[in-house]
């Protein structure tokens, strides 16, 4: 099936092998955080660029469930029990966003279990919140989203990761219809319901439009080591470190060879990562421009 379908809910009624996947399973049991941000490389926060940073932080936060942790009028950051995961950043003259430029396809939060997507799928049903679609992909579930300027959002949760299956380094994704009744049943009789994004939600992935997946994956592997995880043909390639399924996406779904981002459009601002690999923060772009910051995981 297409990779870029998404199943729609209607009126709402890699250089990894299966040793791997034993090893993400316990460490996935012993941490706090999802094993996405256990990896050595990993997401941590997306900065976002916008035209009007209120009404944007406000969705955010009614819709996703982020807290506010601070904000300064220019920019505020936003967050799950004090930890920080989204920036938006205020540009009032930015243009929009275009969707067939280099920037951001979406910012995919992690919930830490089937039960909290099923409570935000409740939680939507009943906000009567507009979804573009829901997917279960072998490796997760997901819900899709488009914020009020543009932005794509995926909430999701992950399979353990025992049950991902691996071959040659590859893991096996897809895009299949979601067990919609199944997740909502996850959650238990009784239950306090959705109450904002949970302890433990972080930014597991981001996906990224660009205008060549090929010379992205290039740039990913030689530039950042990054590690080749899934490909759908030459339009989409999935990366990650640490055995994850993915961190990063890059497509040419809507931007095939699309050059270098206009700064003065509204969208994806830079995404940081999170690295125990280094003790000195740095800062690259991609081939289009895209700013991906490090910070260090370990004191300097």
């Amino acid at each position: 099936m297409d990779m870029t379908r998404r199943t729609l809910i209607g009126a709402m009624g890699t250089a990894a092998v299966a040793t791997k996947a034993m090893a993400a399973r316990k460490e996935q049991e012993m941490s706090a955080l999802p094993f996405a941000a256990t990896t050595p490389v990993s997401v941590a926060r997306v900065g976002l660029k916008a035209r009007n940073a209120e009404a944007l932080a406000d969705y955010y936060s009614a819709v996703v469930g982020l807290e506010r942790l601070s904000g300064d009028g220019e920019t505020i950051t936003l967050g799950s029990k004090d930890r920080p995961l989204l920036v938006i950043e205020s540009d009032k003259a930015a243009k929009p966003d275009d969707p067939r430029s280099a920037g951001l396809f979406h910012t995919a939060f992690l919930l830490p279990s089937r039960a909290d997507l099923g409570r935000w799928i409740n939680f939507a049903a009943e906000r009567q919140i507009q979804i573009d679609g829901a997917s279960d992909h072998i490796v997760s579930e997901a819900v899709y989203l488009t914020d009020p300027e543009g932005n794509g959002i995926e909430i999701y949760a992950d399979r353990l990761p025992s049950e991902w299956r691996w071959e040659g380094g590859q893991v096996e994704v897809a895009t299949n219809r979601m067990d919609i009744a199944g997740v909502r049943g996850s959650v238990p009789a009784g239950d306090a319901g959705w109450k904002g994004a949970p302890e433990g939600s972080i930014v597991g992935h981001v996906h990224l439009r660009v205008g060549d997946p090929v010379e992205a994956e290039a740039w990913w592997n030689s530039k950042l080591g990054f590690d080749t995880v899934a490909k759908y043909g030459a339009q989409a390639v999935f990366l990650s470190t640490g055995g994850y399924h993915h961190h990063v996406g890059a497509n040419a779904w809507q931007s095939a060879g699309a050059g270098a981002r206009d700064k003065g459009r509204a969208g994806l601002s830079w995404v940081e990562l999170r690295s125990s690999l280094t003790s000195d923060a740095a800062s690259y772009e991609d081939p289009w421009g895209t700013s991906i910051r490090i910070a260090p995981d370990k004191p300097a």
